[in-house]
């Protein structure tokens, strides 16, 4: 099996291996793979370098150390981390720096993580592939004519490819669980109210960007790893009220991870009826149902879920995200004038773009979409329903189901079907825990995965259960 990060600060804290040697194979793979993946947005390789030095010169004097010491880690570029980029892939922020670090990069450096990198990230996160015109296009480690997803892609790909142990995402619609399904390791989107957004739009500390809204309930951030075991201790690290972040609940408790799933209960939907979204291909209905067998094994109760509970997912996503306050996405794109997306389509379209077709497709929808705002505000209570629904059909049980509806598609073609995103977003907008699992690799060598839902507040059961596929299933495997 593969190091996982804690692992990893074991052996750097028992003198087996130093936090510097470490910290030079982790650079060397990414130089090794990078030329092929282009998901490296800026790197602090020197600076890392220096840190570990550093962490193992505190070793050495006998000082107190985090449980990640001299472990190295990557973000997303949306994600600040003091002194490099946070474009958010949009060339009117380009040049744009992060002033400080984000709450969850300052808690990873607090228990010894070491920052390597920033990734690459679709145009202002708004797509599952990741594309943009300042940093170029990410592919999968596992076949470069394929995405290794959105908007977390660049962290998906270099976890992936062996080049991380763990790398910290953010997830809107299923931009943390796609990149992981596609690139094969394991991830996990937090309840809501779990890890706080600060350094992160919409929440900033300080800054240029106090236009941006205080409150956006339905993104949140989280880990993406090679191990499922990290995933746990990893949240409890990023987990908490930072004072700033106002959707963070103060006693929100993860629990505990180790649990007996005799007689657990297991919602199975293999193939799930969502409106505007396709539906699963055999070879992932598969994957899910031998994450189902695993599970059963260990005692769990398997029982089919109505494959059209969520059949209305696109549209209420839709609708959640419209009855935000803040500016709309031209705006964003435009770095607060807004921008004409008709006008801007035109330009792409004769050669001259400054923004990217998905984001400037969004910017069009949302520009174009005749419903009032009471419609969407009724939309809500829609929601309201489902997720009581949800809450009390699962009661503590768990739903296994696709990621998507088929492994990592090749570069473009989402562009064909750009509602495939509700097999996860809809989860987003129910606030509650989602971790993914790699179940294998099909004929063609793409990685396919399942996804474990949980109840709010679940997160330690739902990652629990990839801890028990990683050990019936096998868990990542590595690239050829």
């Amino acid at each position: 099996m593969p190091q996982g990060a804690f692992e990893l600060a074991a052996r750097i804290r028992a003198g087996e291996v130093s936090a510097r040697a470490v910290a030079d194979a982790h650079i060397a793979r990414i130089e090794r793979v990078n030329g092929v993946l282009n998901a490296v947005a800026a790197e602090r390789f020197a600076a890392a370098q220096a840190e570990a030095d550093a962490a193992d010169a505190l070793l050495a004097a006998g000082r107190s150390v985090g449980p990640l010491h001299g472990v190295p880690f990557t973000v997303k570029e949306m994600i600040s981390v003091k002194g490099l980029p946070q474009t958010f892939g949009c060339t009117t922020r380009a040049g744009r720096l992060a002033v400080e670090d984000a709450t969850v990069v300052s808690r990873m450096r607090n228990a010894g993580a070491i920052p390597i990198a920033v990734t690459n990230t679709p145009e202002w996160g708004f797509w599952f592939e990741t594309y943009n015109l300042i940093y170029g296009r990410t592919s999968n480690p596992y076949d470069p004519t394929h995405t290794p997803g959105g908007s977390s892609g660049g962290e998906g790909a270099l976890v992936g490819s062996g080049a991380v142990p763990f790398g910290l995402g953010s997830d809107l619609g299923g931009s943390i669980r796609m990149p992981g399904a596609f690139c094969g390791v394991f991830s996990h989107k937090p309840s809501k109210g779990l890890v706080p957004l600060t350094g992160h739009y919409p929440v900033y500390r300080s800054g240029p960007d106090q236009h941006a809204p205080r409150i956006n309930p339905y993104v949140v951030l989280g880990p993406l790893a090679r191990r499922a075991g990290d995933l746990l201790p990893l949240l409890r690290i990023l987990a908490g009220p930072d004072q700033i972040d106002p959707n963070i609940i103060p006693d929100l408790m993860l629990g505990d991870g180790d649990l007996d799933w005799t007689g657990r209960k297991v919602f199975l939907l293999k193939d799930p009826h969502i409106l505007l979204a396709s539906r699963t291909r055999p070879e992932v209905q598969d994957a899910v149902q031998r994450a189902a067998e695993a599970l059963e094994r260990r005692g769990a109760v398997i029982e089919p879920m109505d494959p059209a509970f969520f059949r209305d997912a696109v549209d209420l996503w839709l609708s959640a995200l419209r009855t935000l306050e803040g500016p709309s996405l031209a705006g964003l794109l435009g770095d607060g004038k807004p921008i004409s997306p008709a006008l801007e389509l035109a330009r792409a379209a004769t050669g001259h773009a400054r923004f990217t077709v998905p984001a400037l497709l969004f910017a069009l929808l949302e520009s174009l979409d005749p419903r009032s705002m009471s419609r969407f505000q009724k939309r809500l209570v829609d929601v309201s329903r489902l997720r009581q629904a949800f809450h009390e059909t699962l009661g503590d049980a768990v739903l296994l189901m696709p990621v998507h509806p088929r492994v990592a598609p090749k570069h473009n073609a989402p562009l064909l079907t750009p509602f495939d995103f509700a097999y996860t977003g809809i989860f987003n907008v129910l606030g509650v825990p989602a971790t993914t699992a790699p179940a294998g690799l099909n004929g063609d060598g793409l990685p396919l995965a399942v996804q474990i839902v949980g109840g709010h507040g679940a997160d330690a059961l739902t990652i629990n259960a990839v801890c028990v596929l990683e050990e019936e299933l096998g868990g990542w495997q590595a690239p050829a």
